[in-house]
This record gives C-alpha cells, sequence and structure tokens, in this order.
C-alpha cells in the first residue's frame, strides 16, 4: 500500500514538474527519496525535499555558468 502511494505522489510530481524544472528535481528526488527511506522510512518526504534542493542546485549551476560566459565574453572584447 505504502509503495503505491509513493508511486502515485512520484508520478504526480513528475507530471506537475515542466521539463526545465525536472533536471535538478528528479535527481534530487532520488537521492533524497533513497536517503528518506532509510531514515525511518521516510522517503516520500525525502523526495519531496531532495527535489526542491535538486531544483535549487540546477538554478544556482545555471547561473554561475551564465557568468562565467559573460565573463568569458567580456574578456575577449577587450
Amino acid at each position: 500500500m505504502r509503495f503505491l502511494l509513493a508511486a502515485t505522489c512520484a508520478a504526480g510530481l513528475l507530471l506537475s514538474v515542466n521539463s526545465a524544472q525536472a533536471v535538478g528535481c528528479l535527481s534530487g528526488a532520488v537521492a533524497g527519496g533513497v536517503a528518506g527511506h532509510y531514515a525511518h522510512h521516510h522517503g516520500v518526504i525525502g523526495a519531496m525535499a531532495g527535489c526542491a534542493y535538486g531544483h535549487h542546485l540546477h538554478k544556482e549551476q545555471q547561473r554561475k555558468k551564465a557568468e562565467q560566459e559573460k565573463d568569458k565574453q567580456n574578456h575577449a572584447a577587450q
């Protein structure tokens, strides 16, 4: 029964997230789900937290990459 609930929640998360957000969310949700499962069977909560953190981390990486490209273009223009 718990597996069915977890699978339904995971499917809902995957369907509600657009492709741009899914990149960080999916990898974070997998890691968080596994960690949550081993931490007293809180896999769904771990997956939700992992999704939020994975999305945040992905946005940070994109921002840093954009800054590096901008600096590279500015340096090349000089």
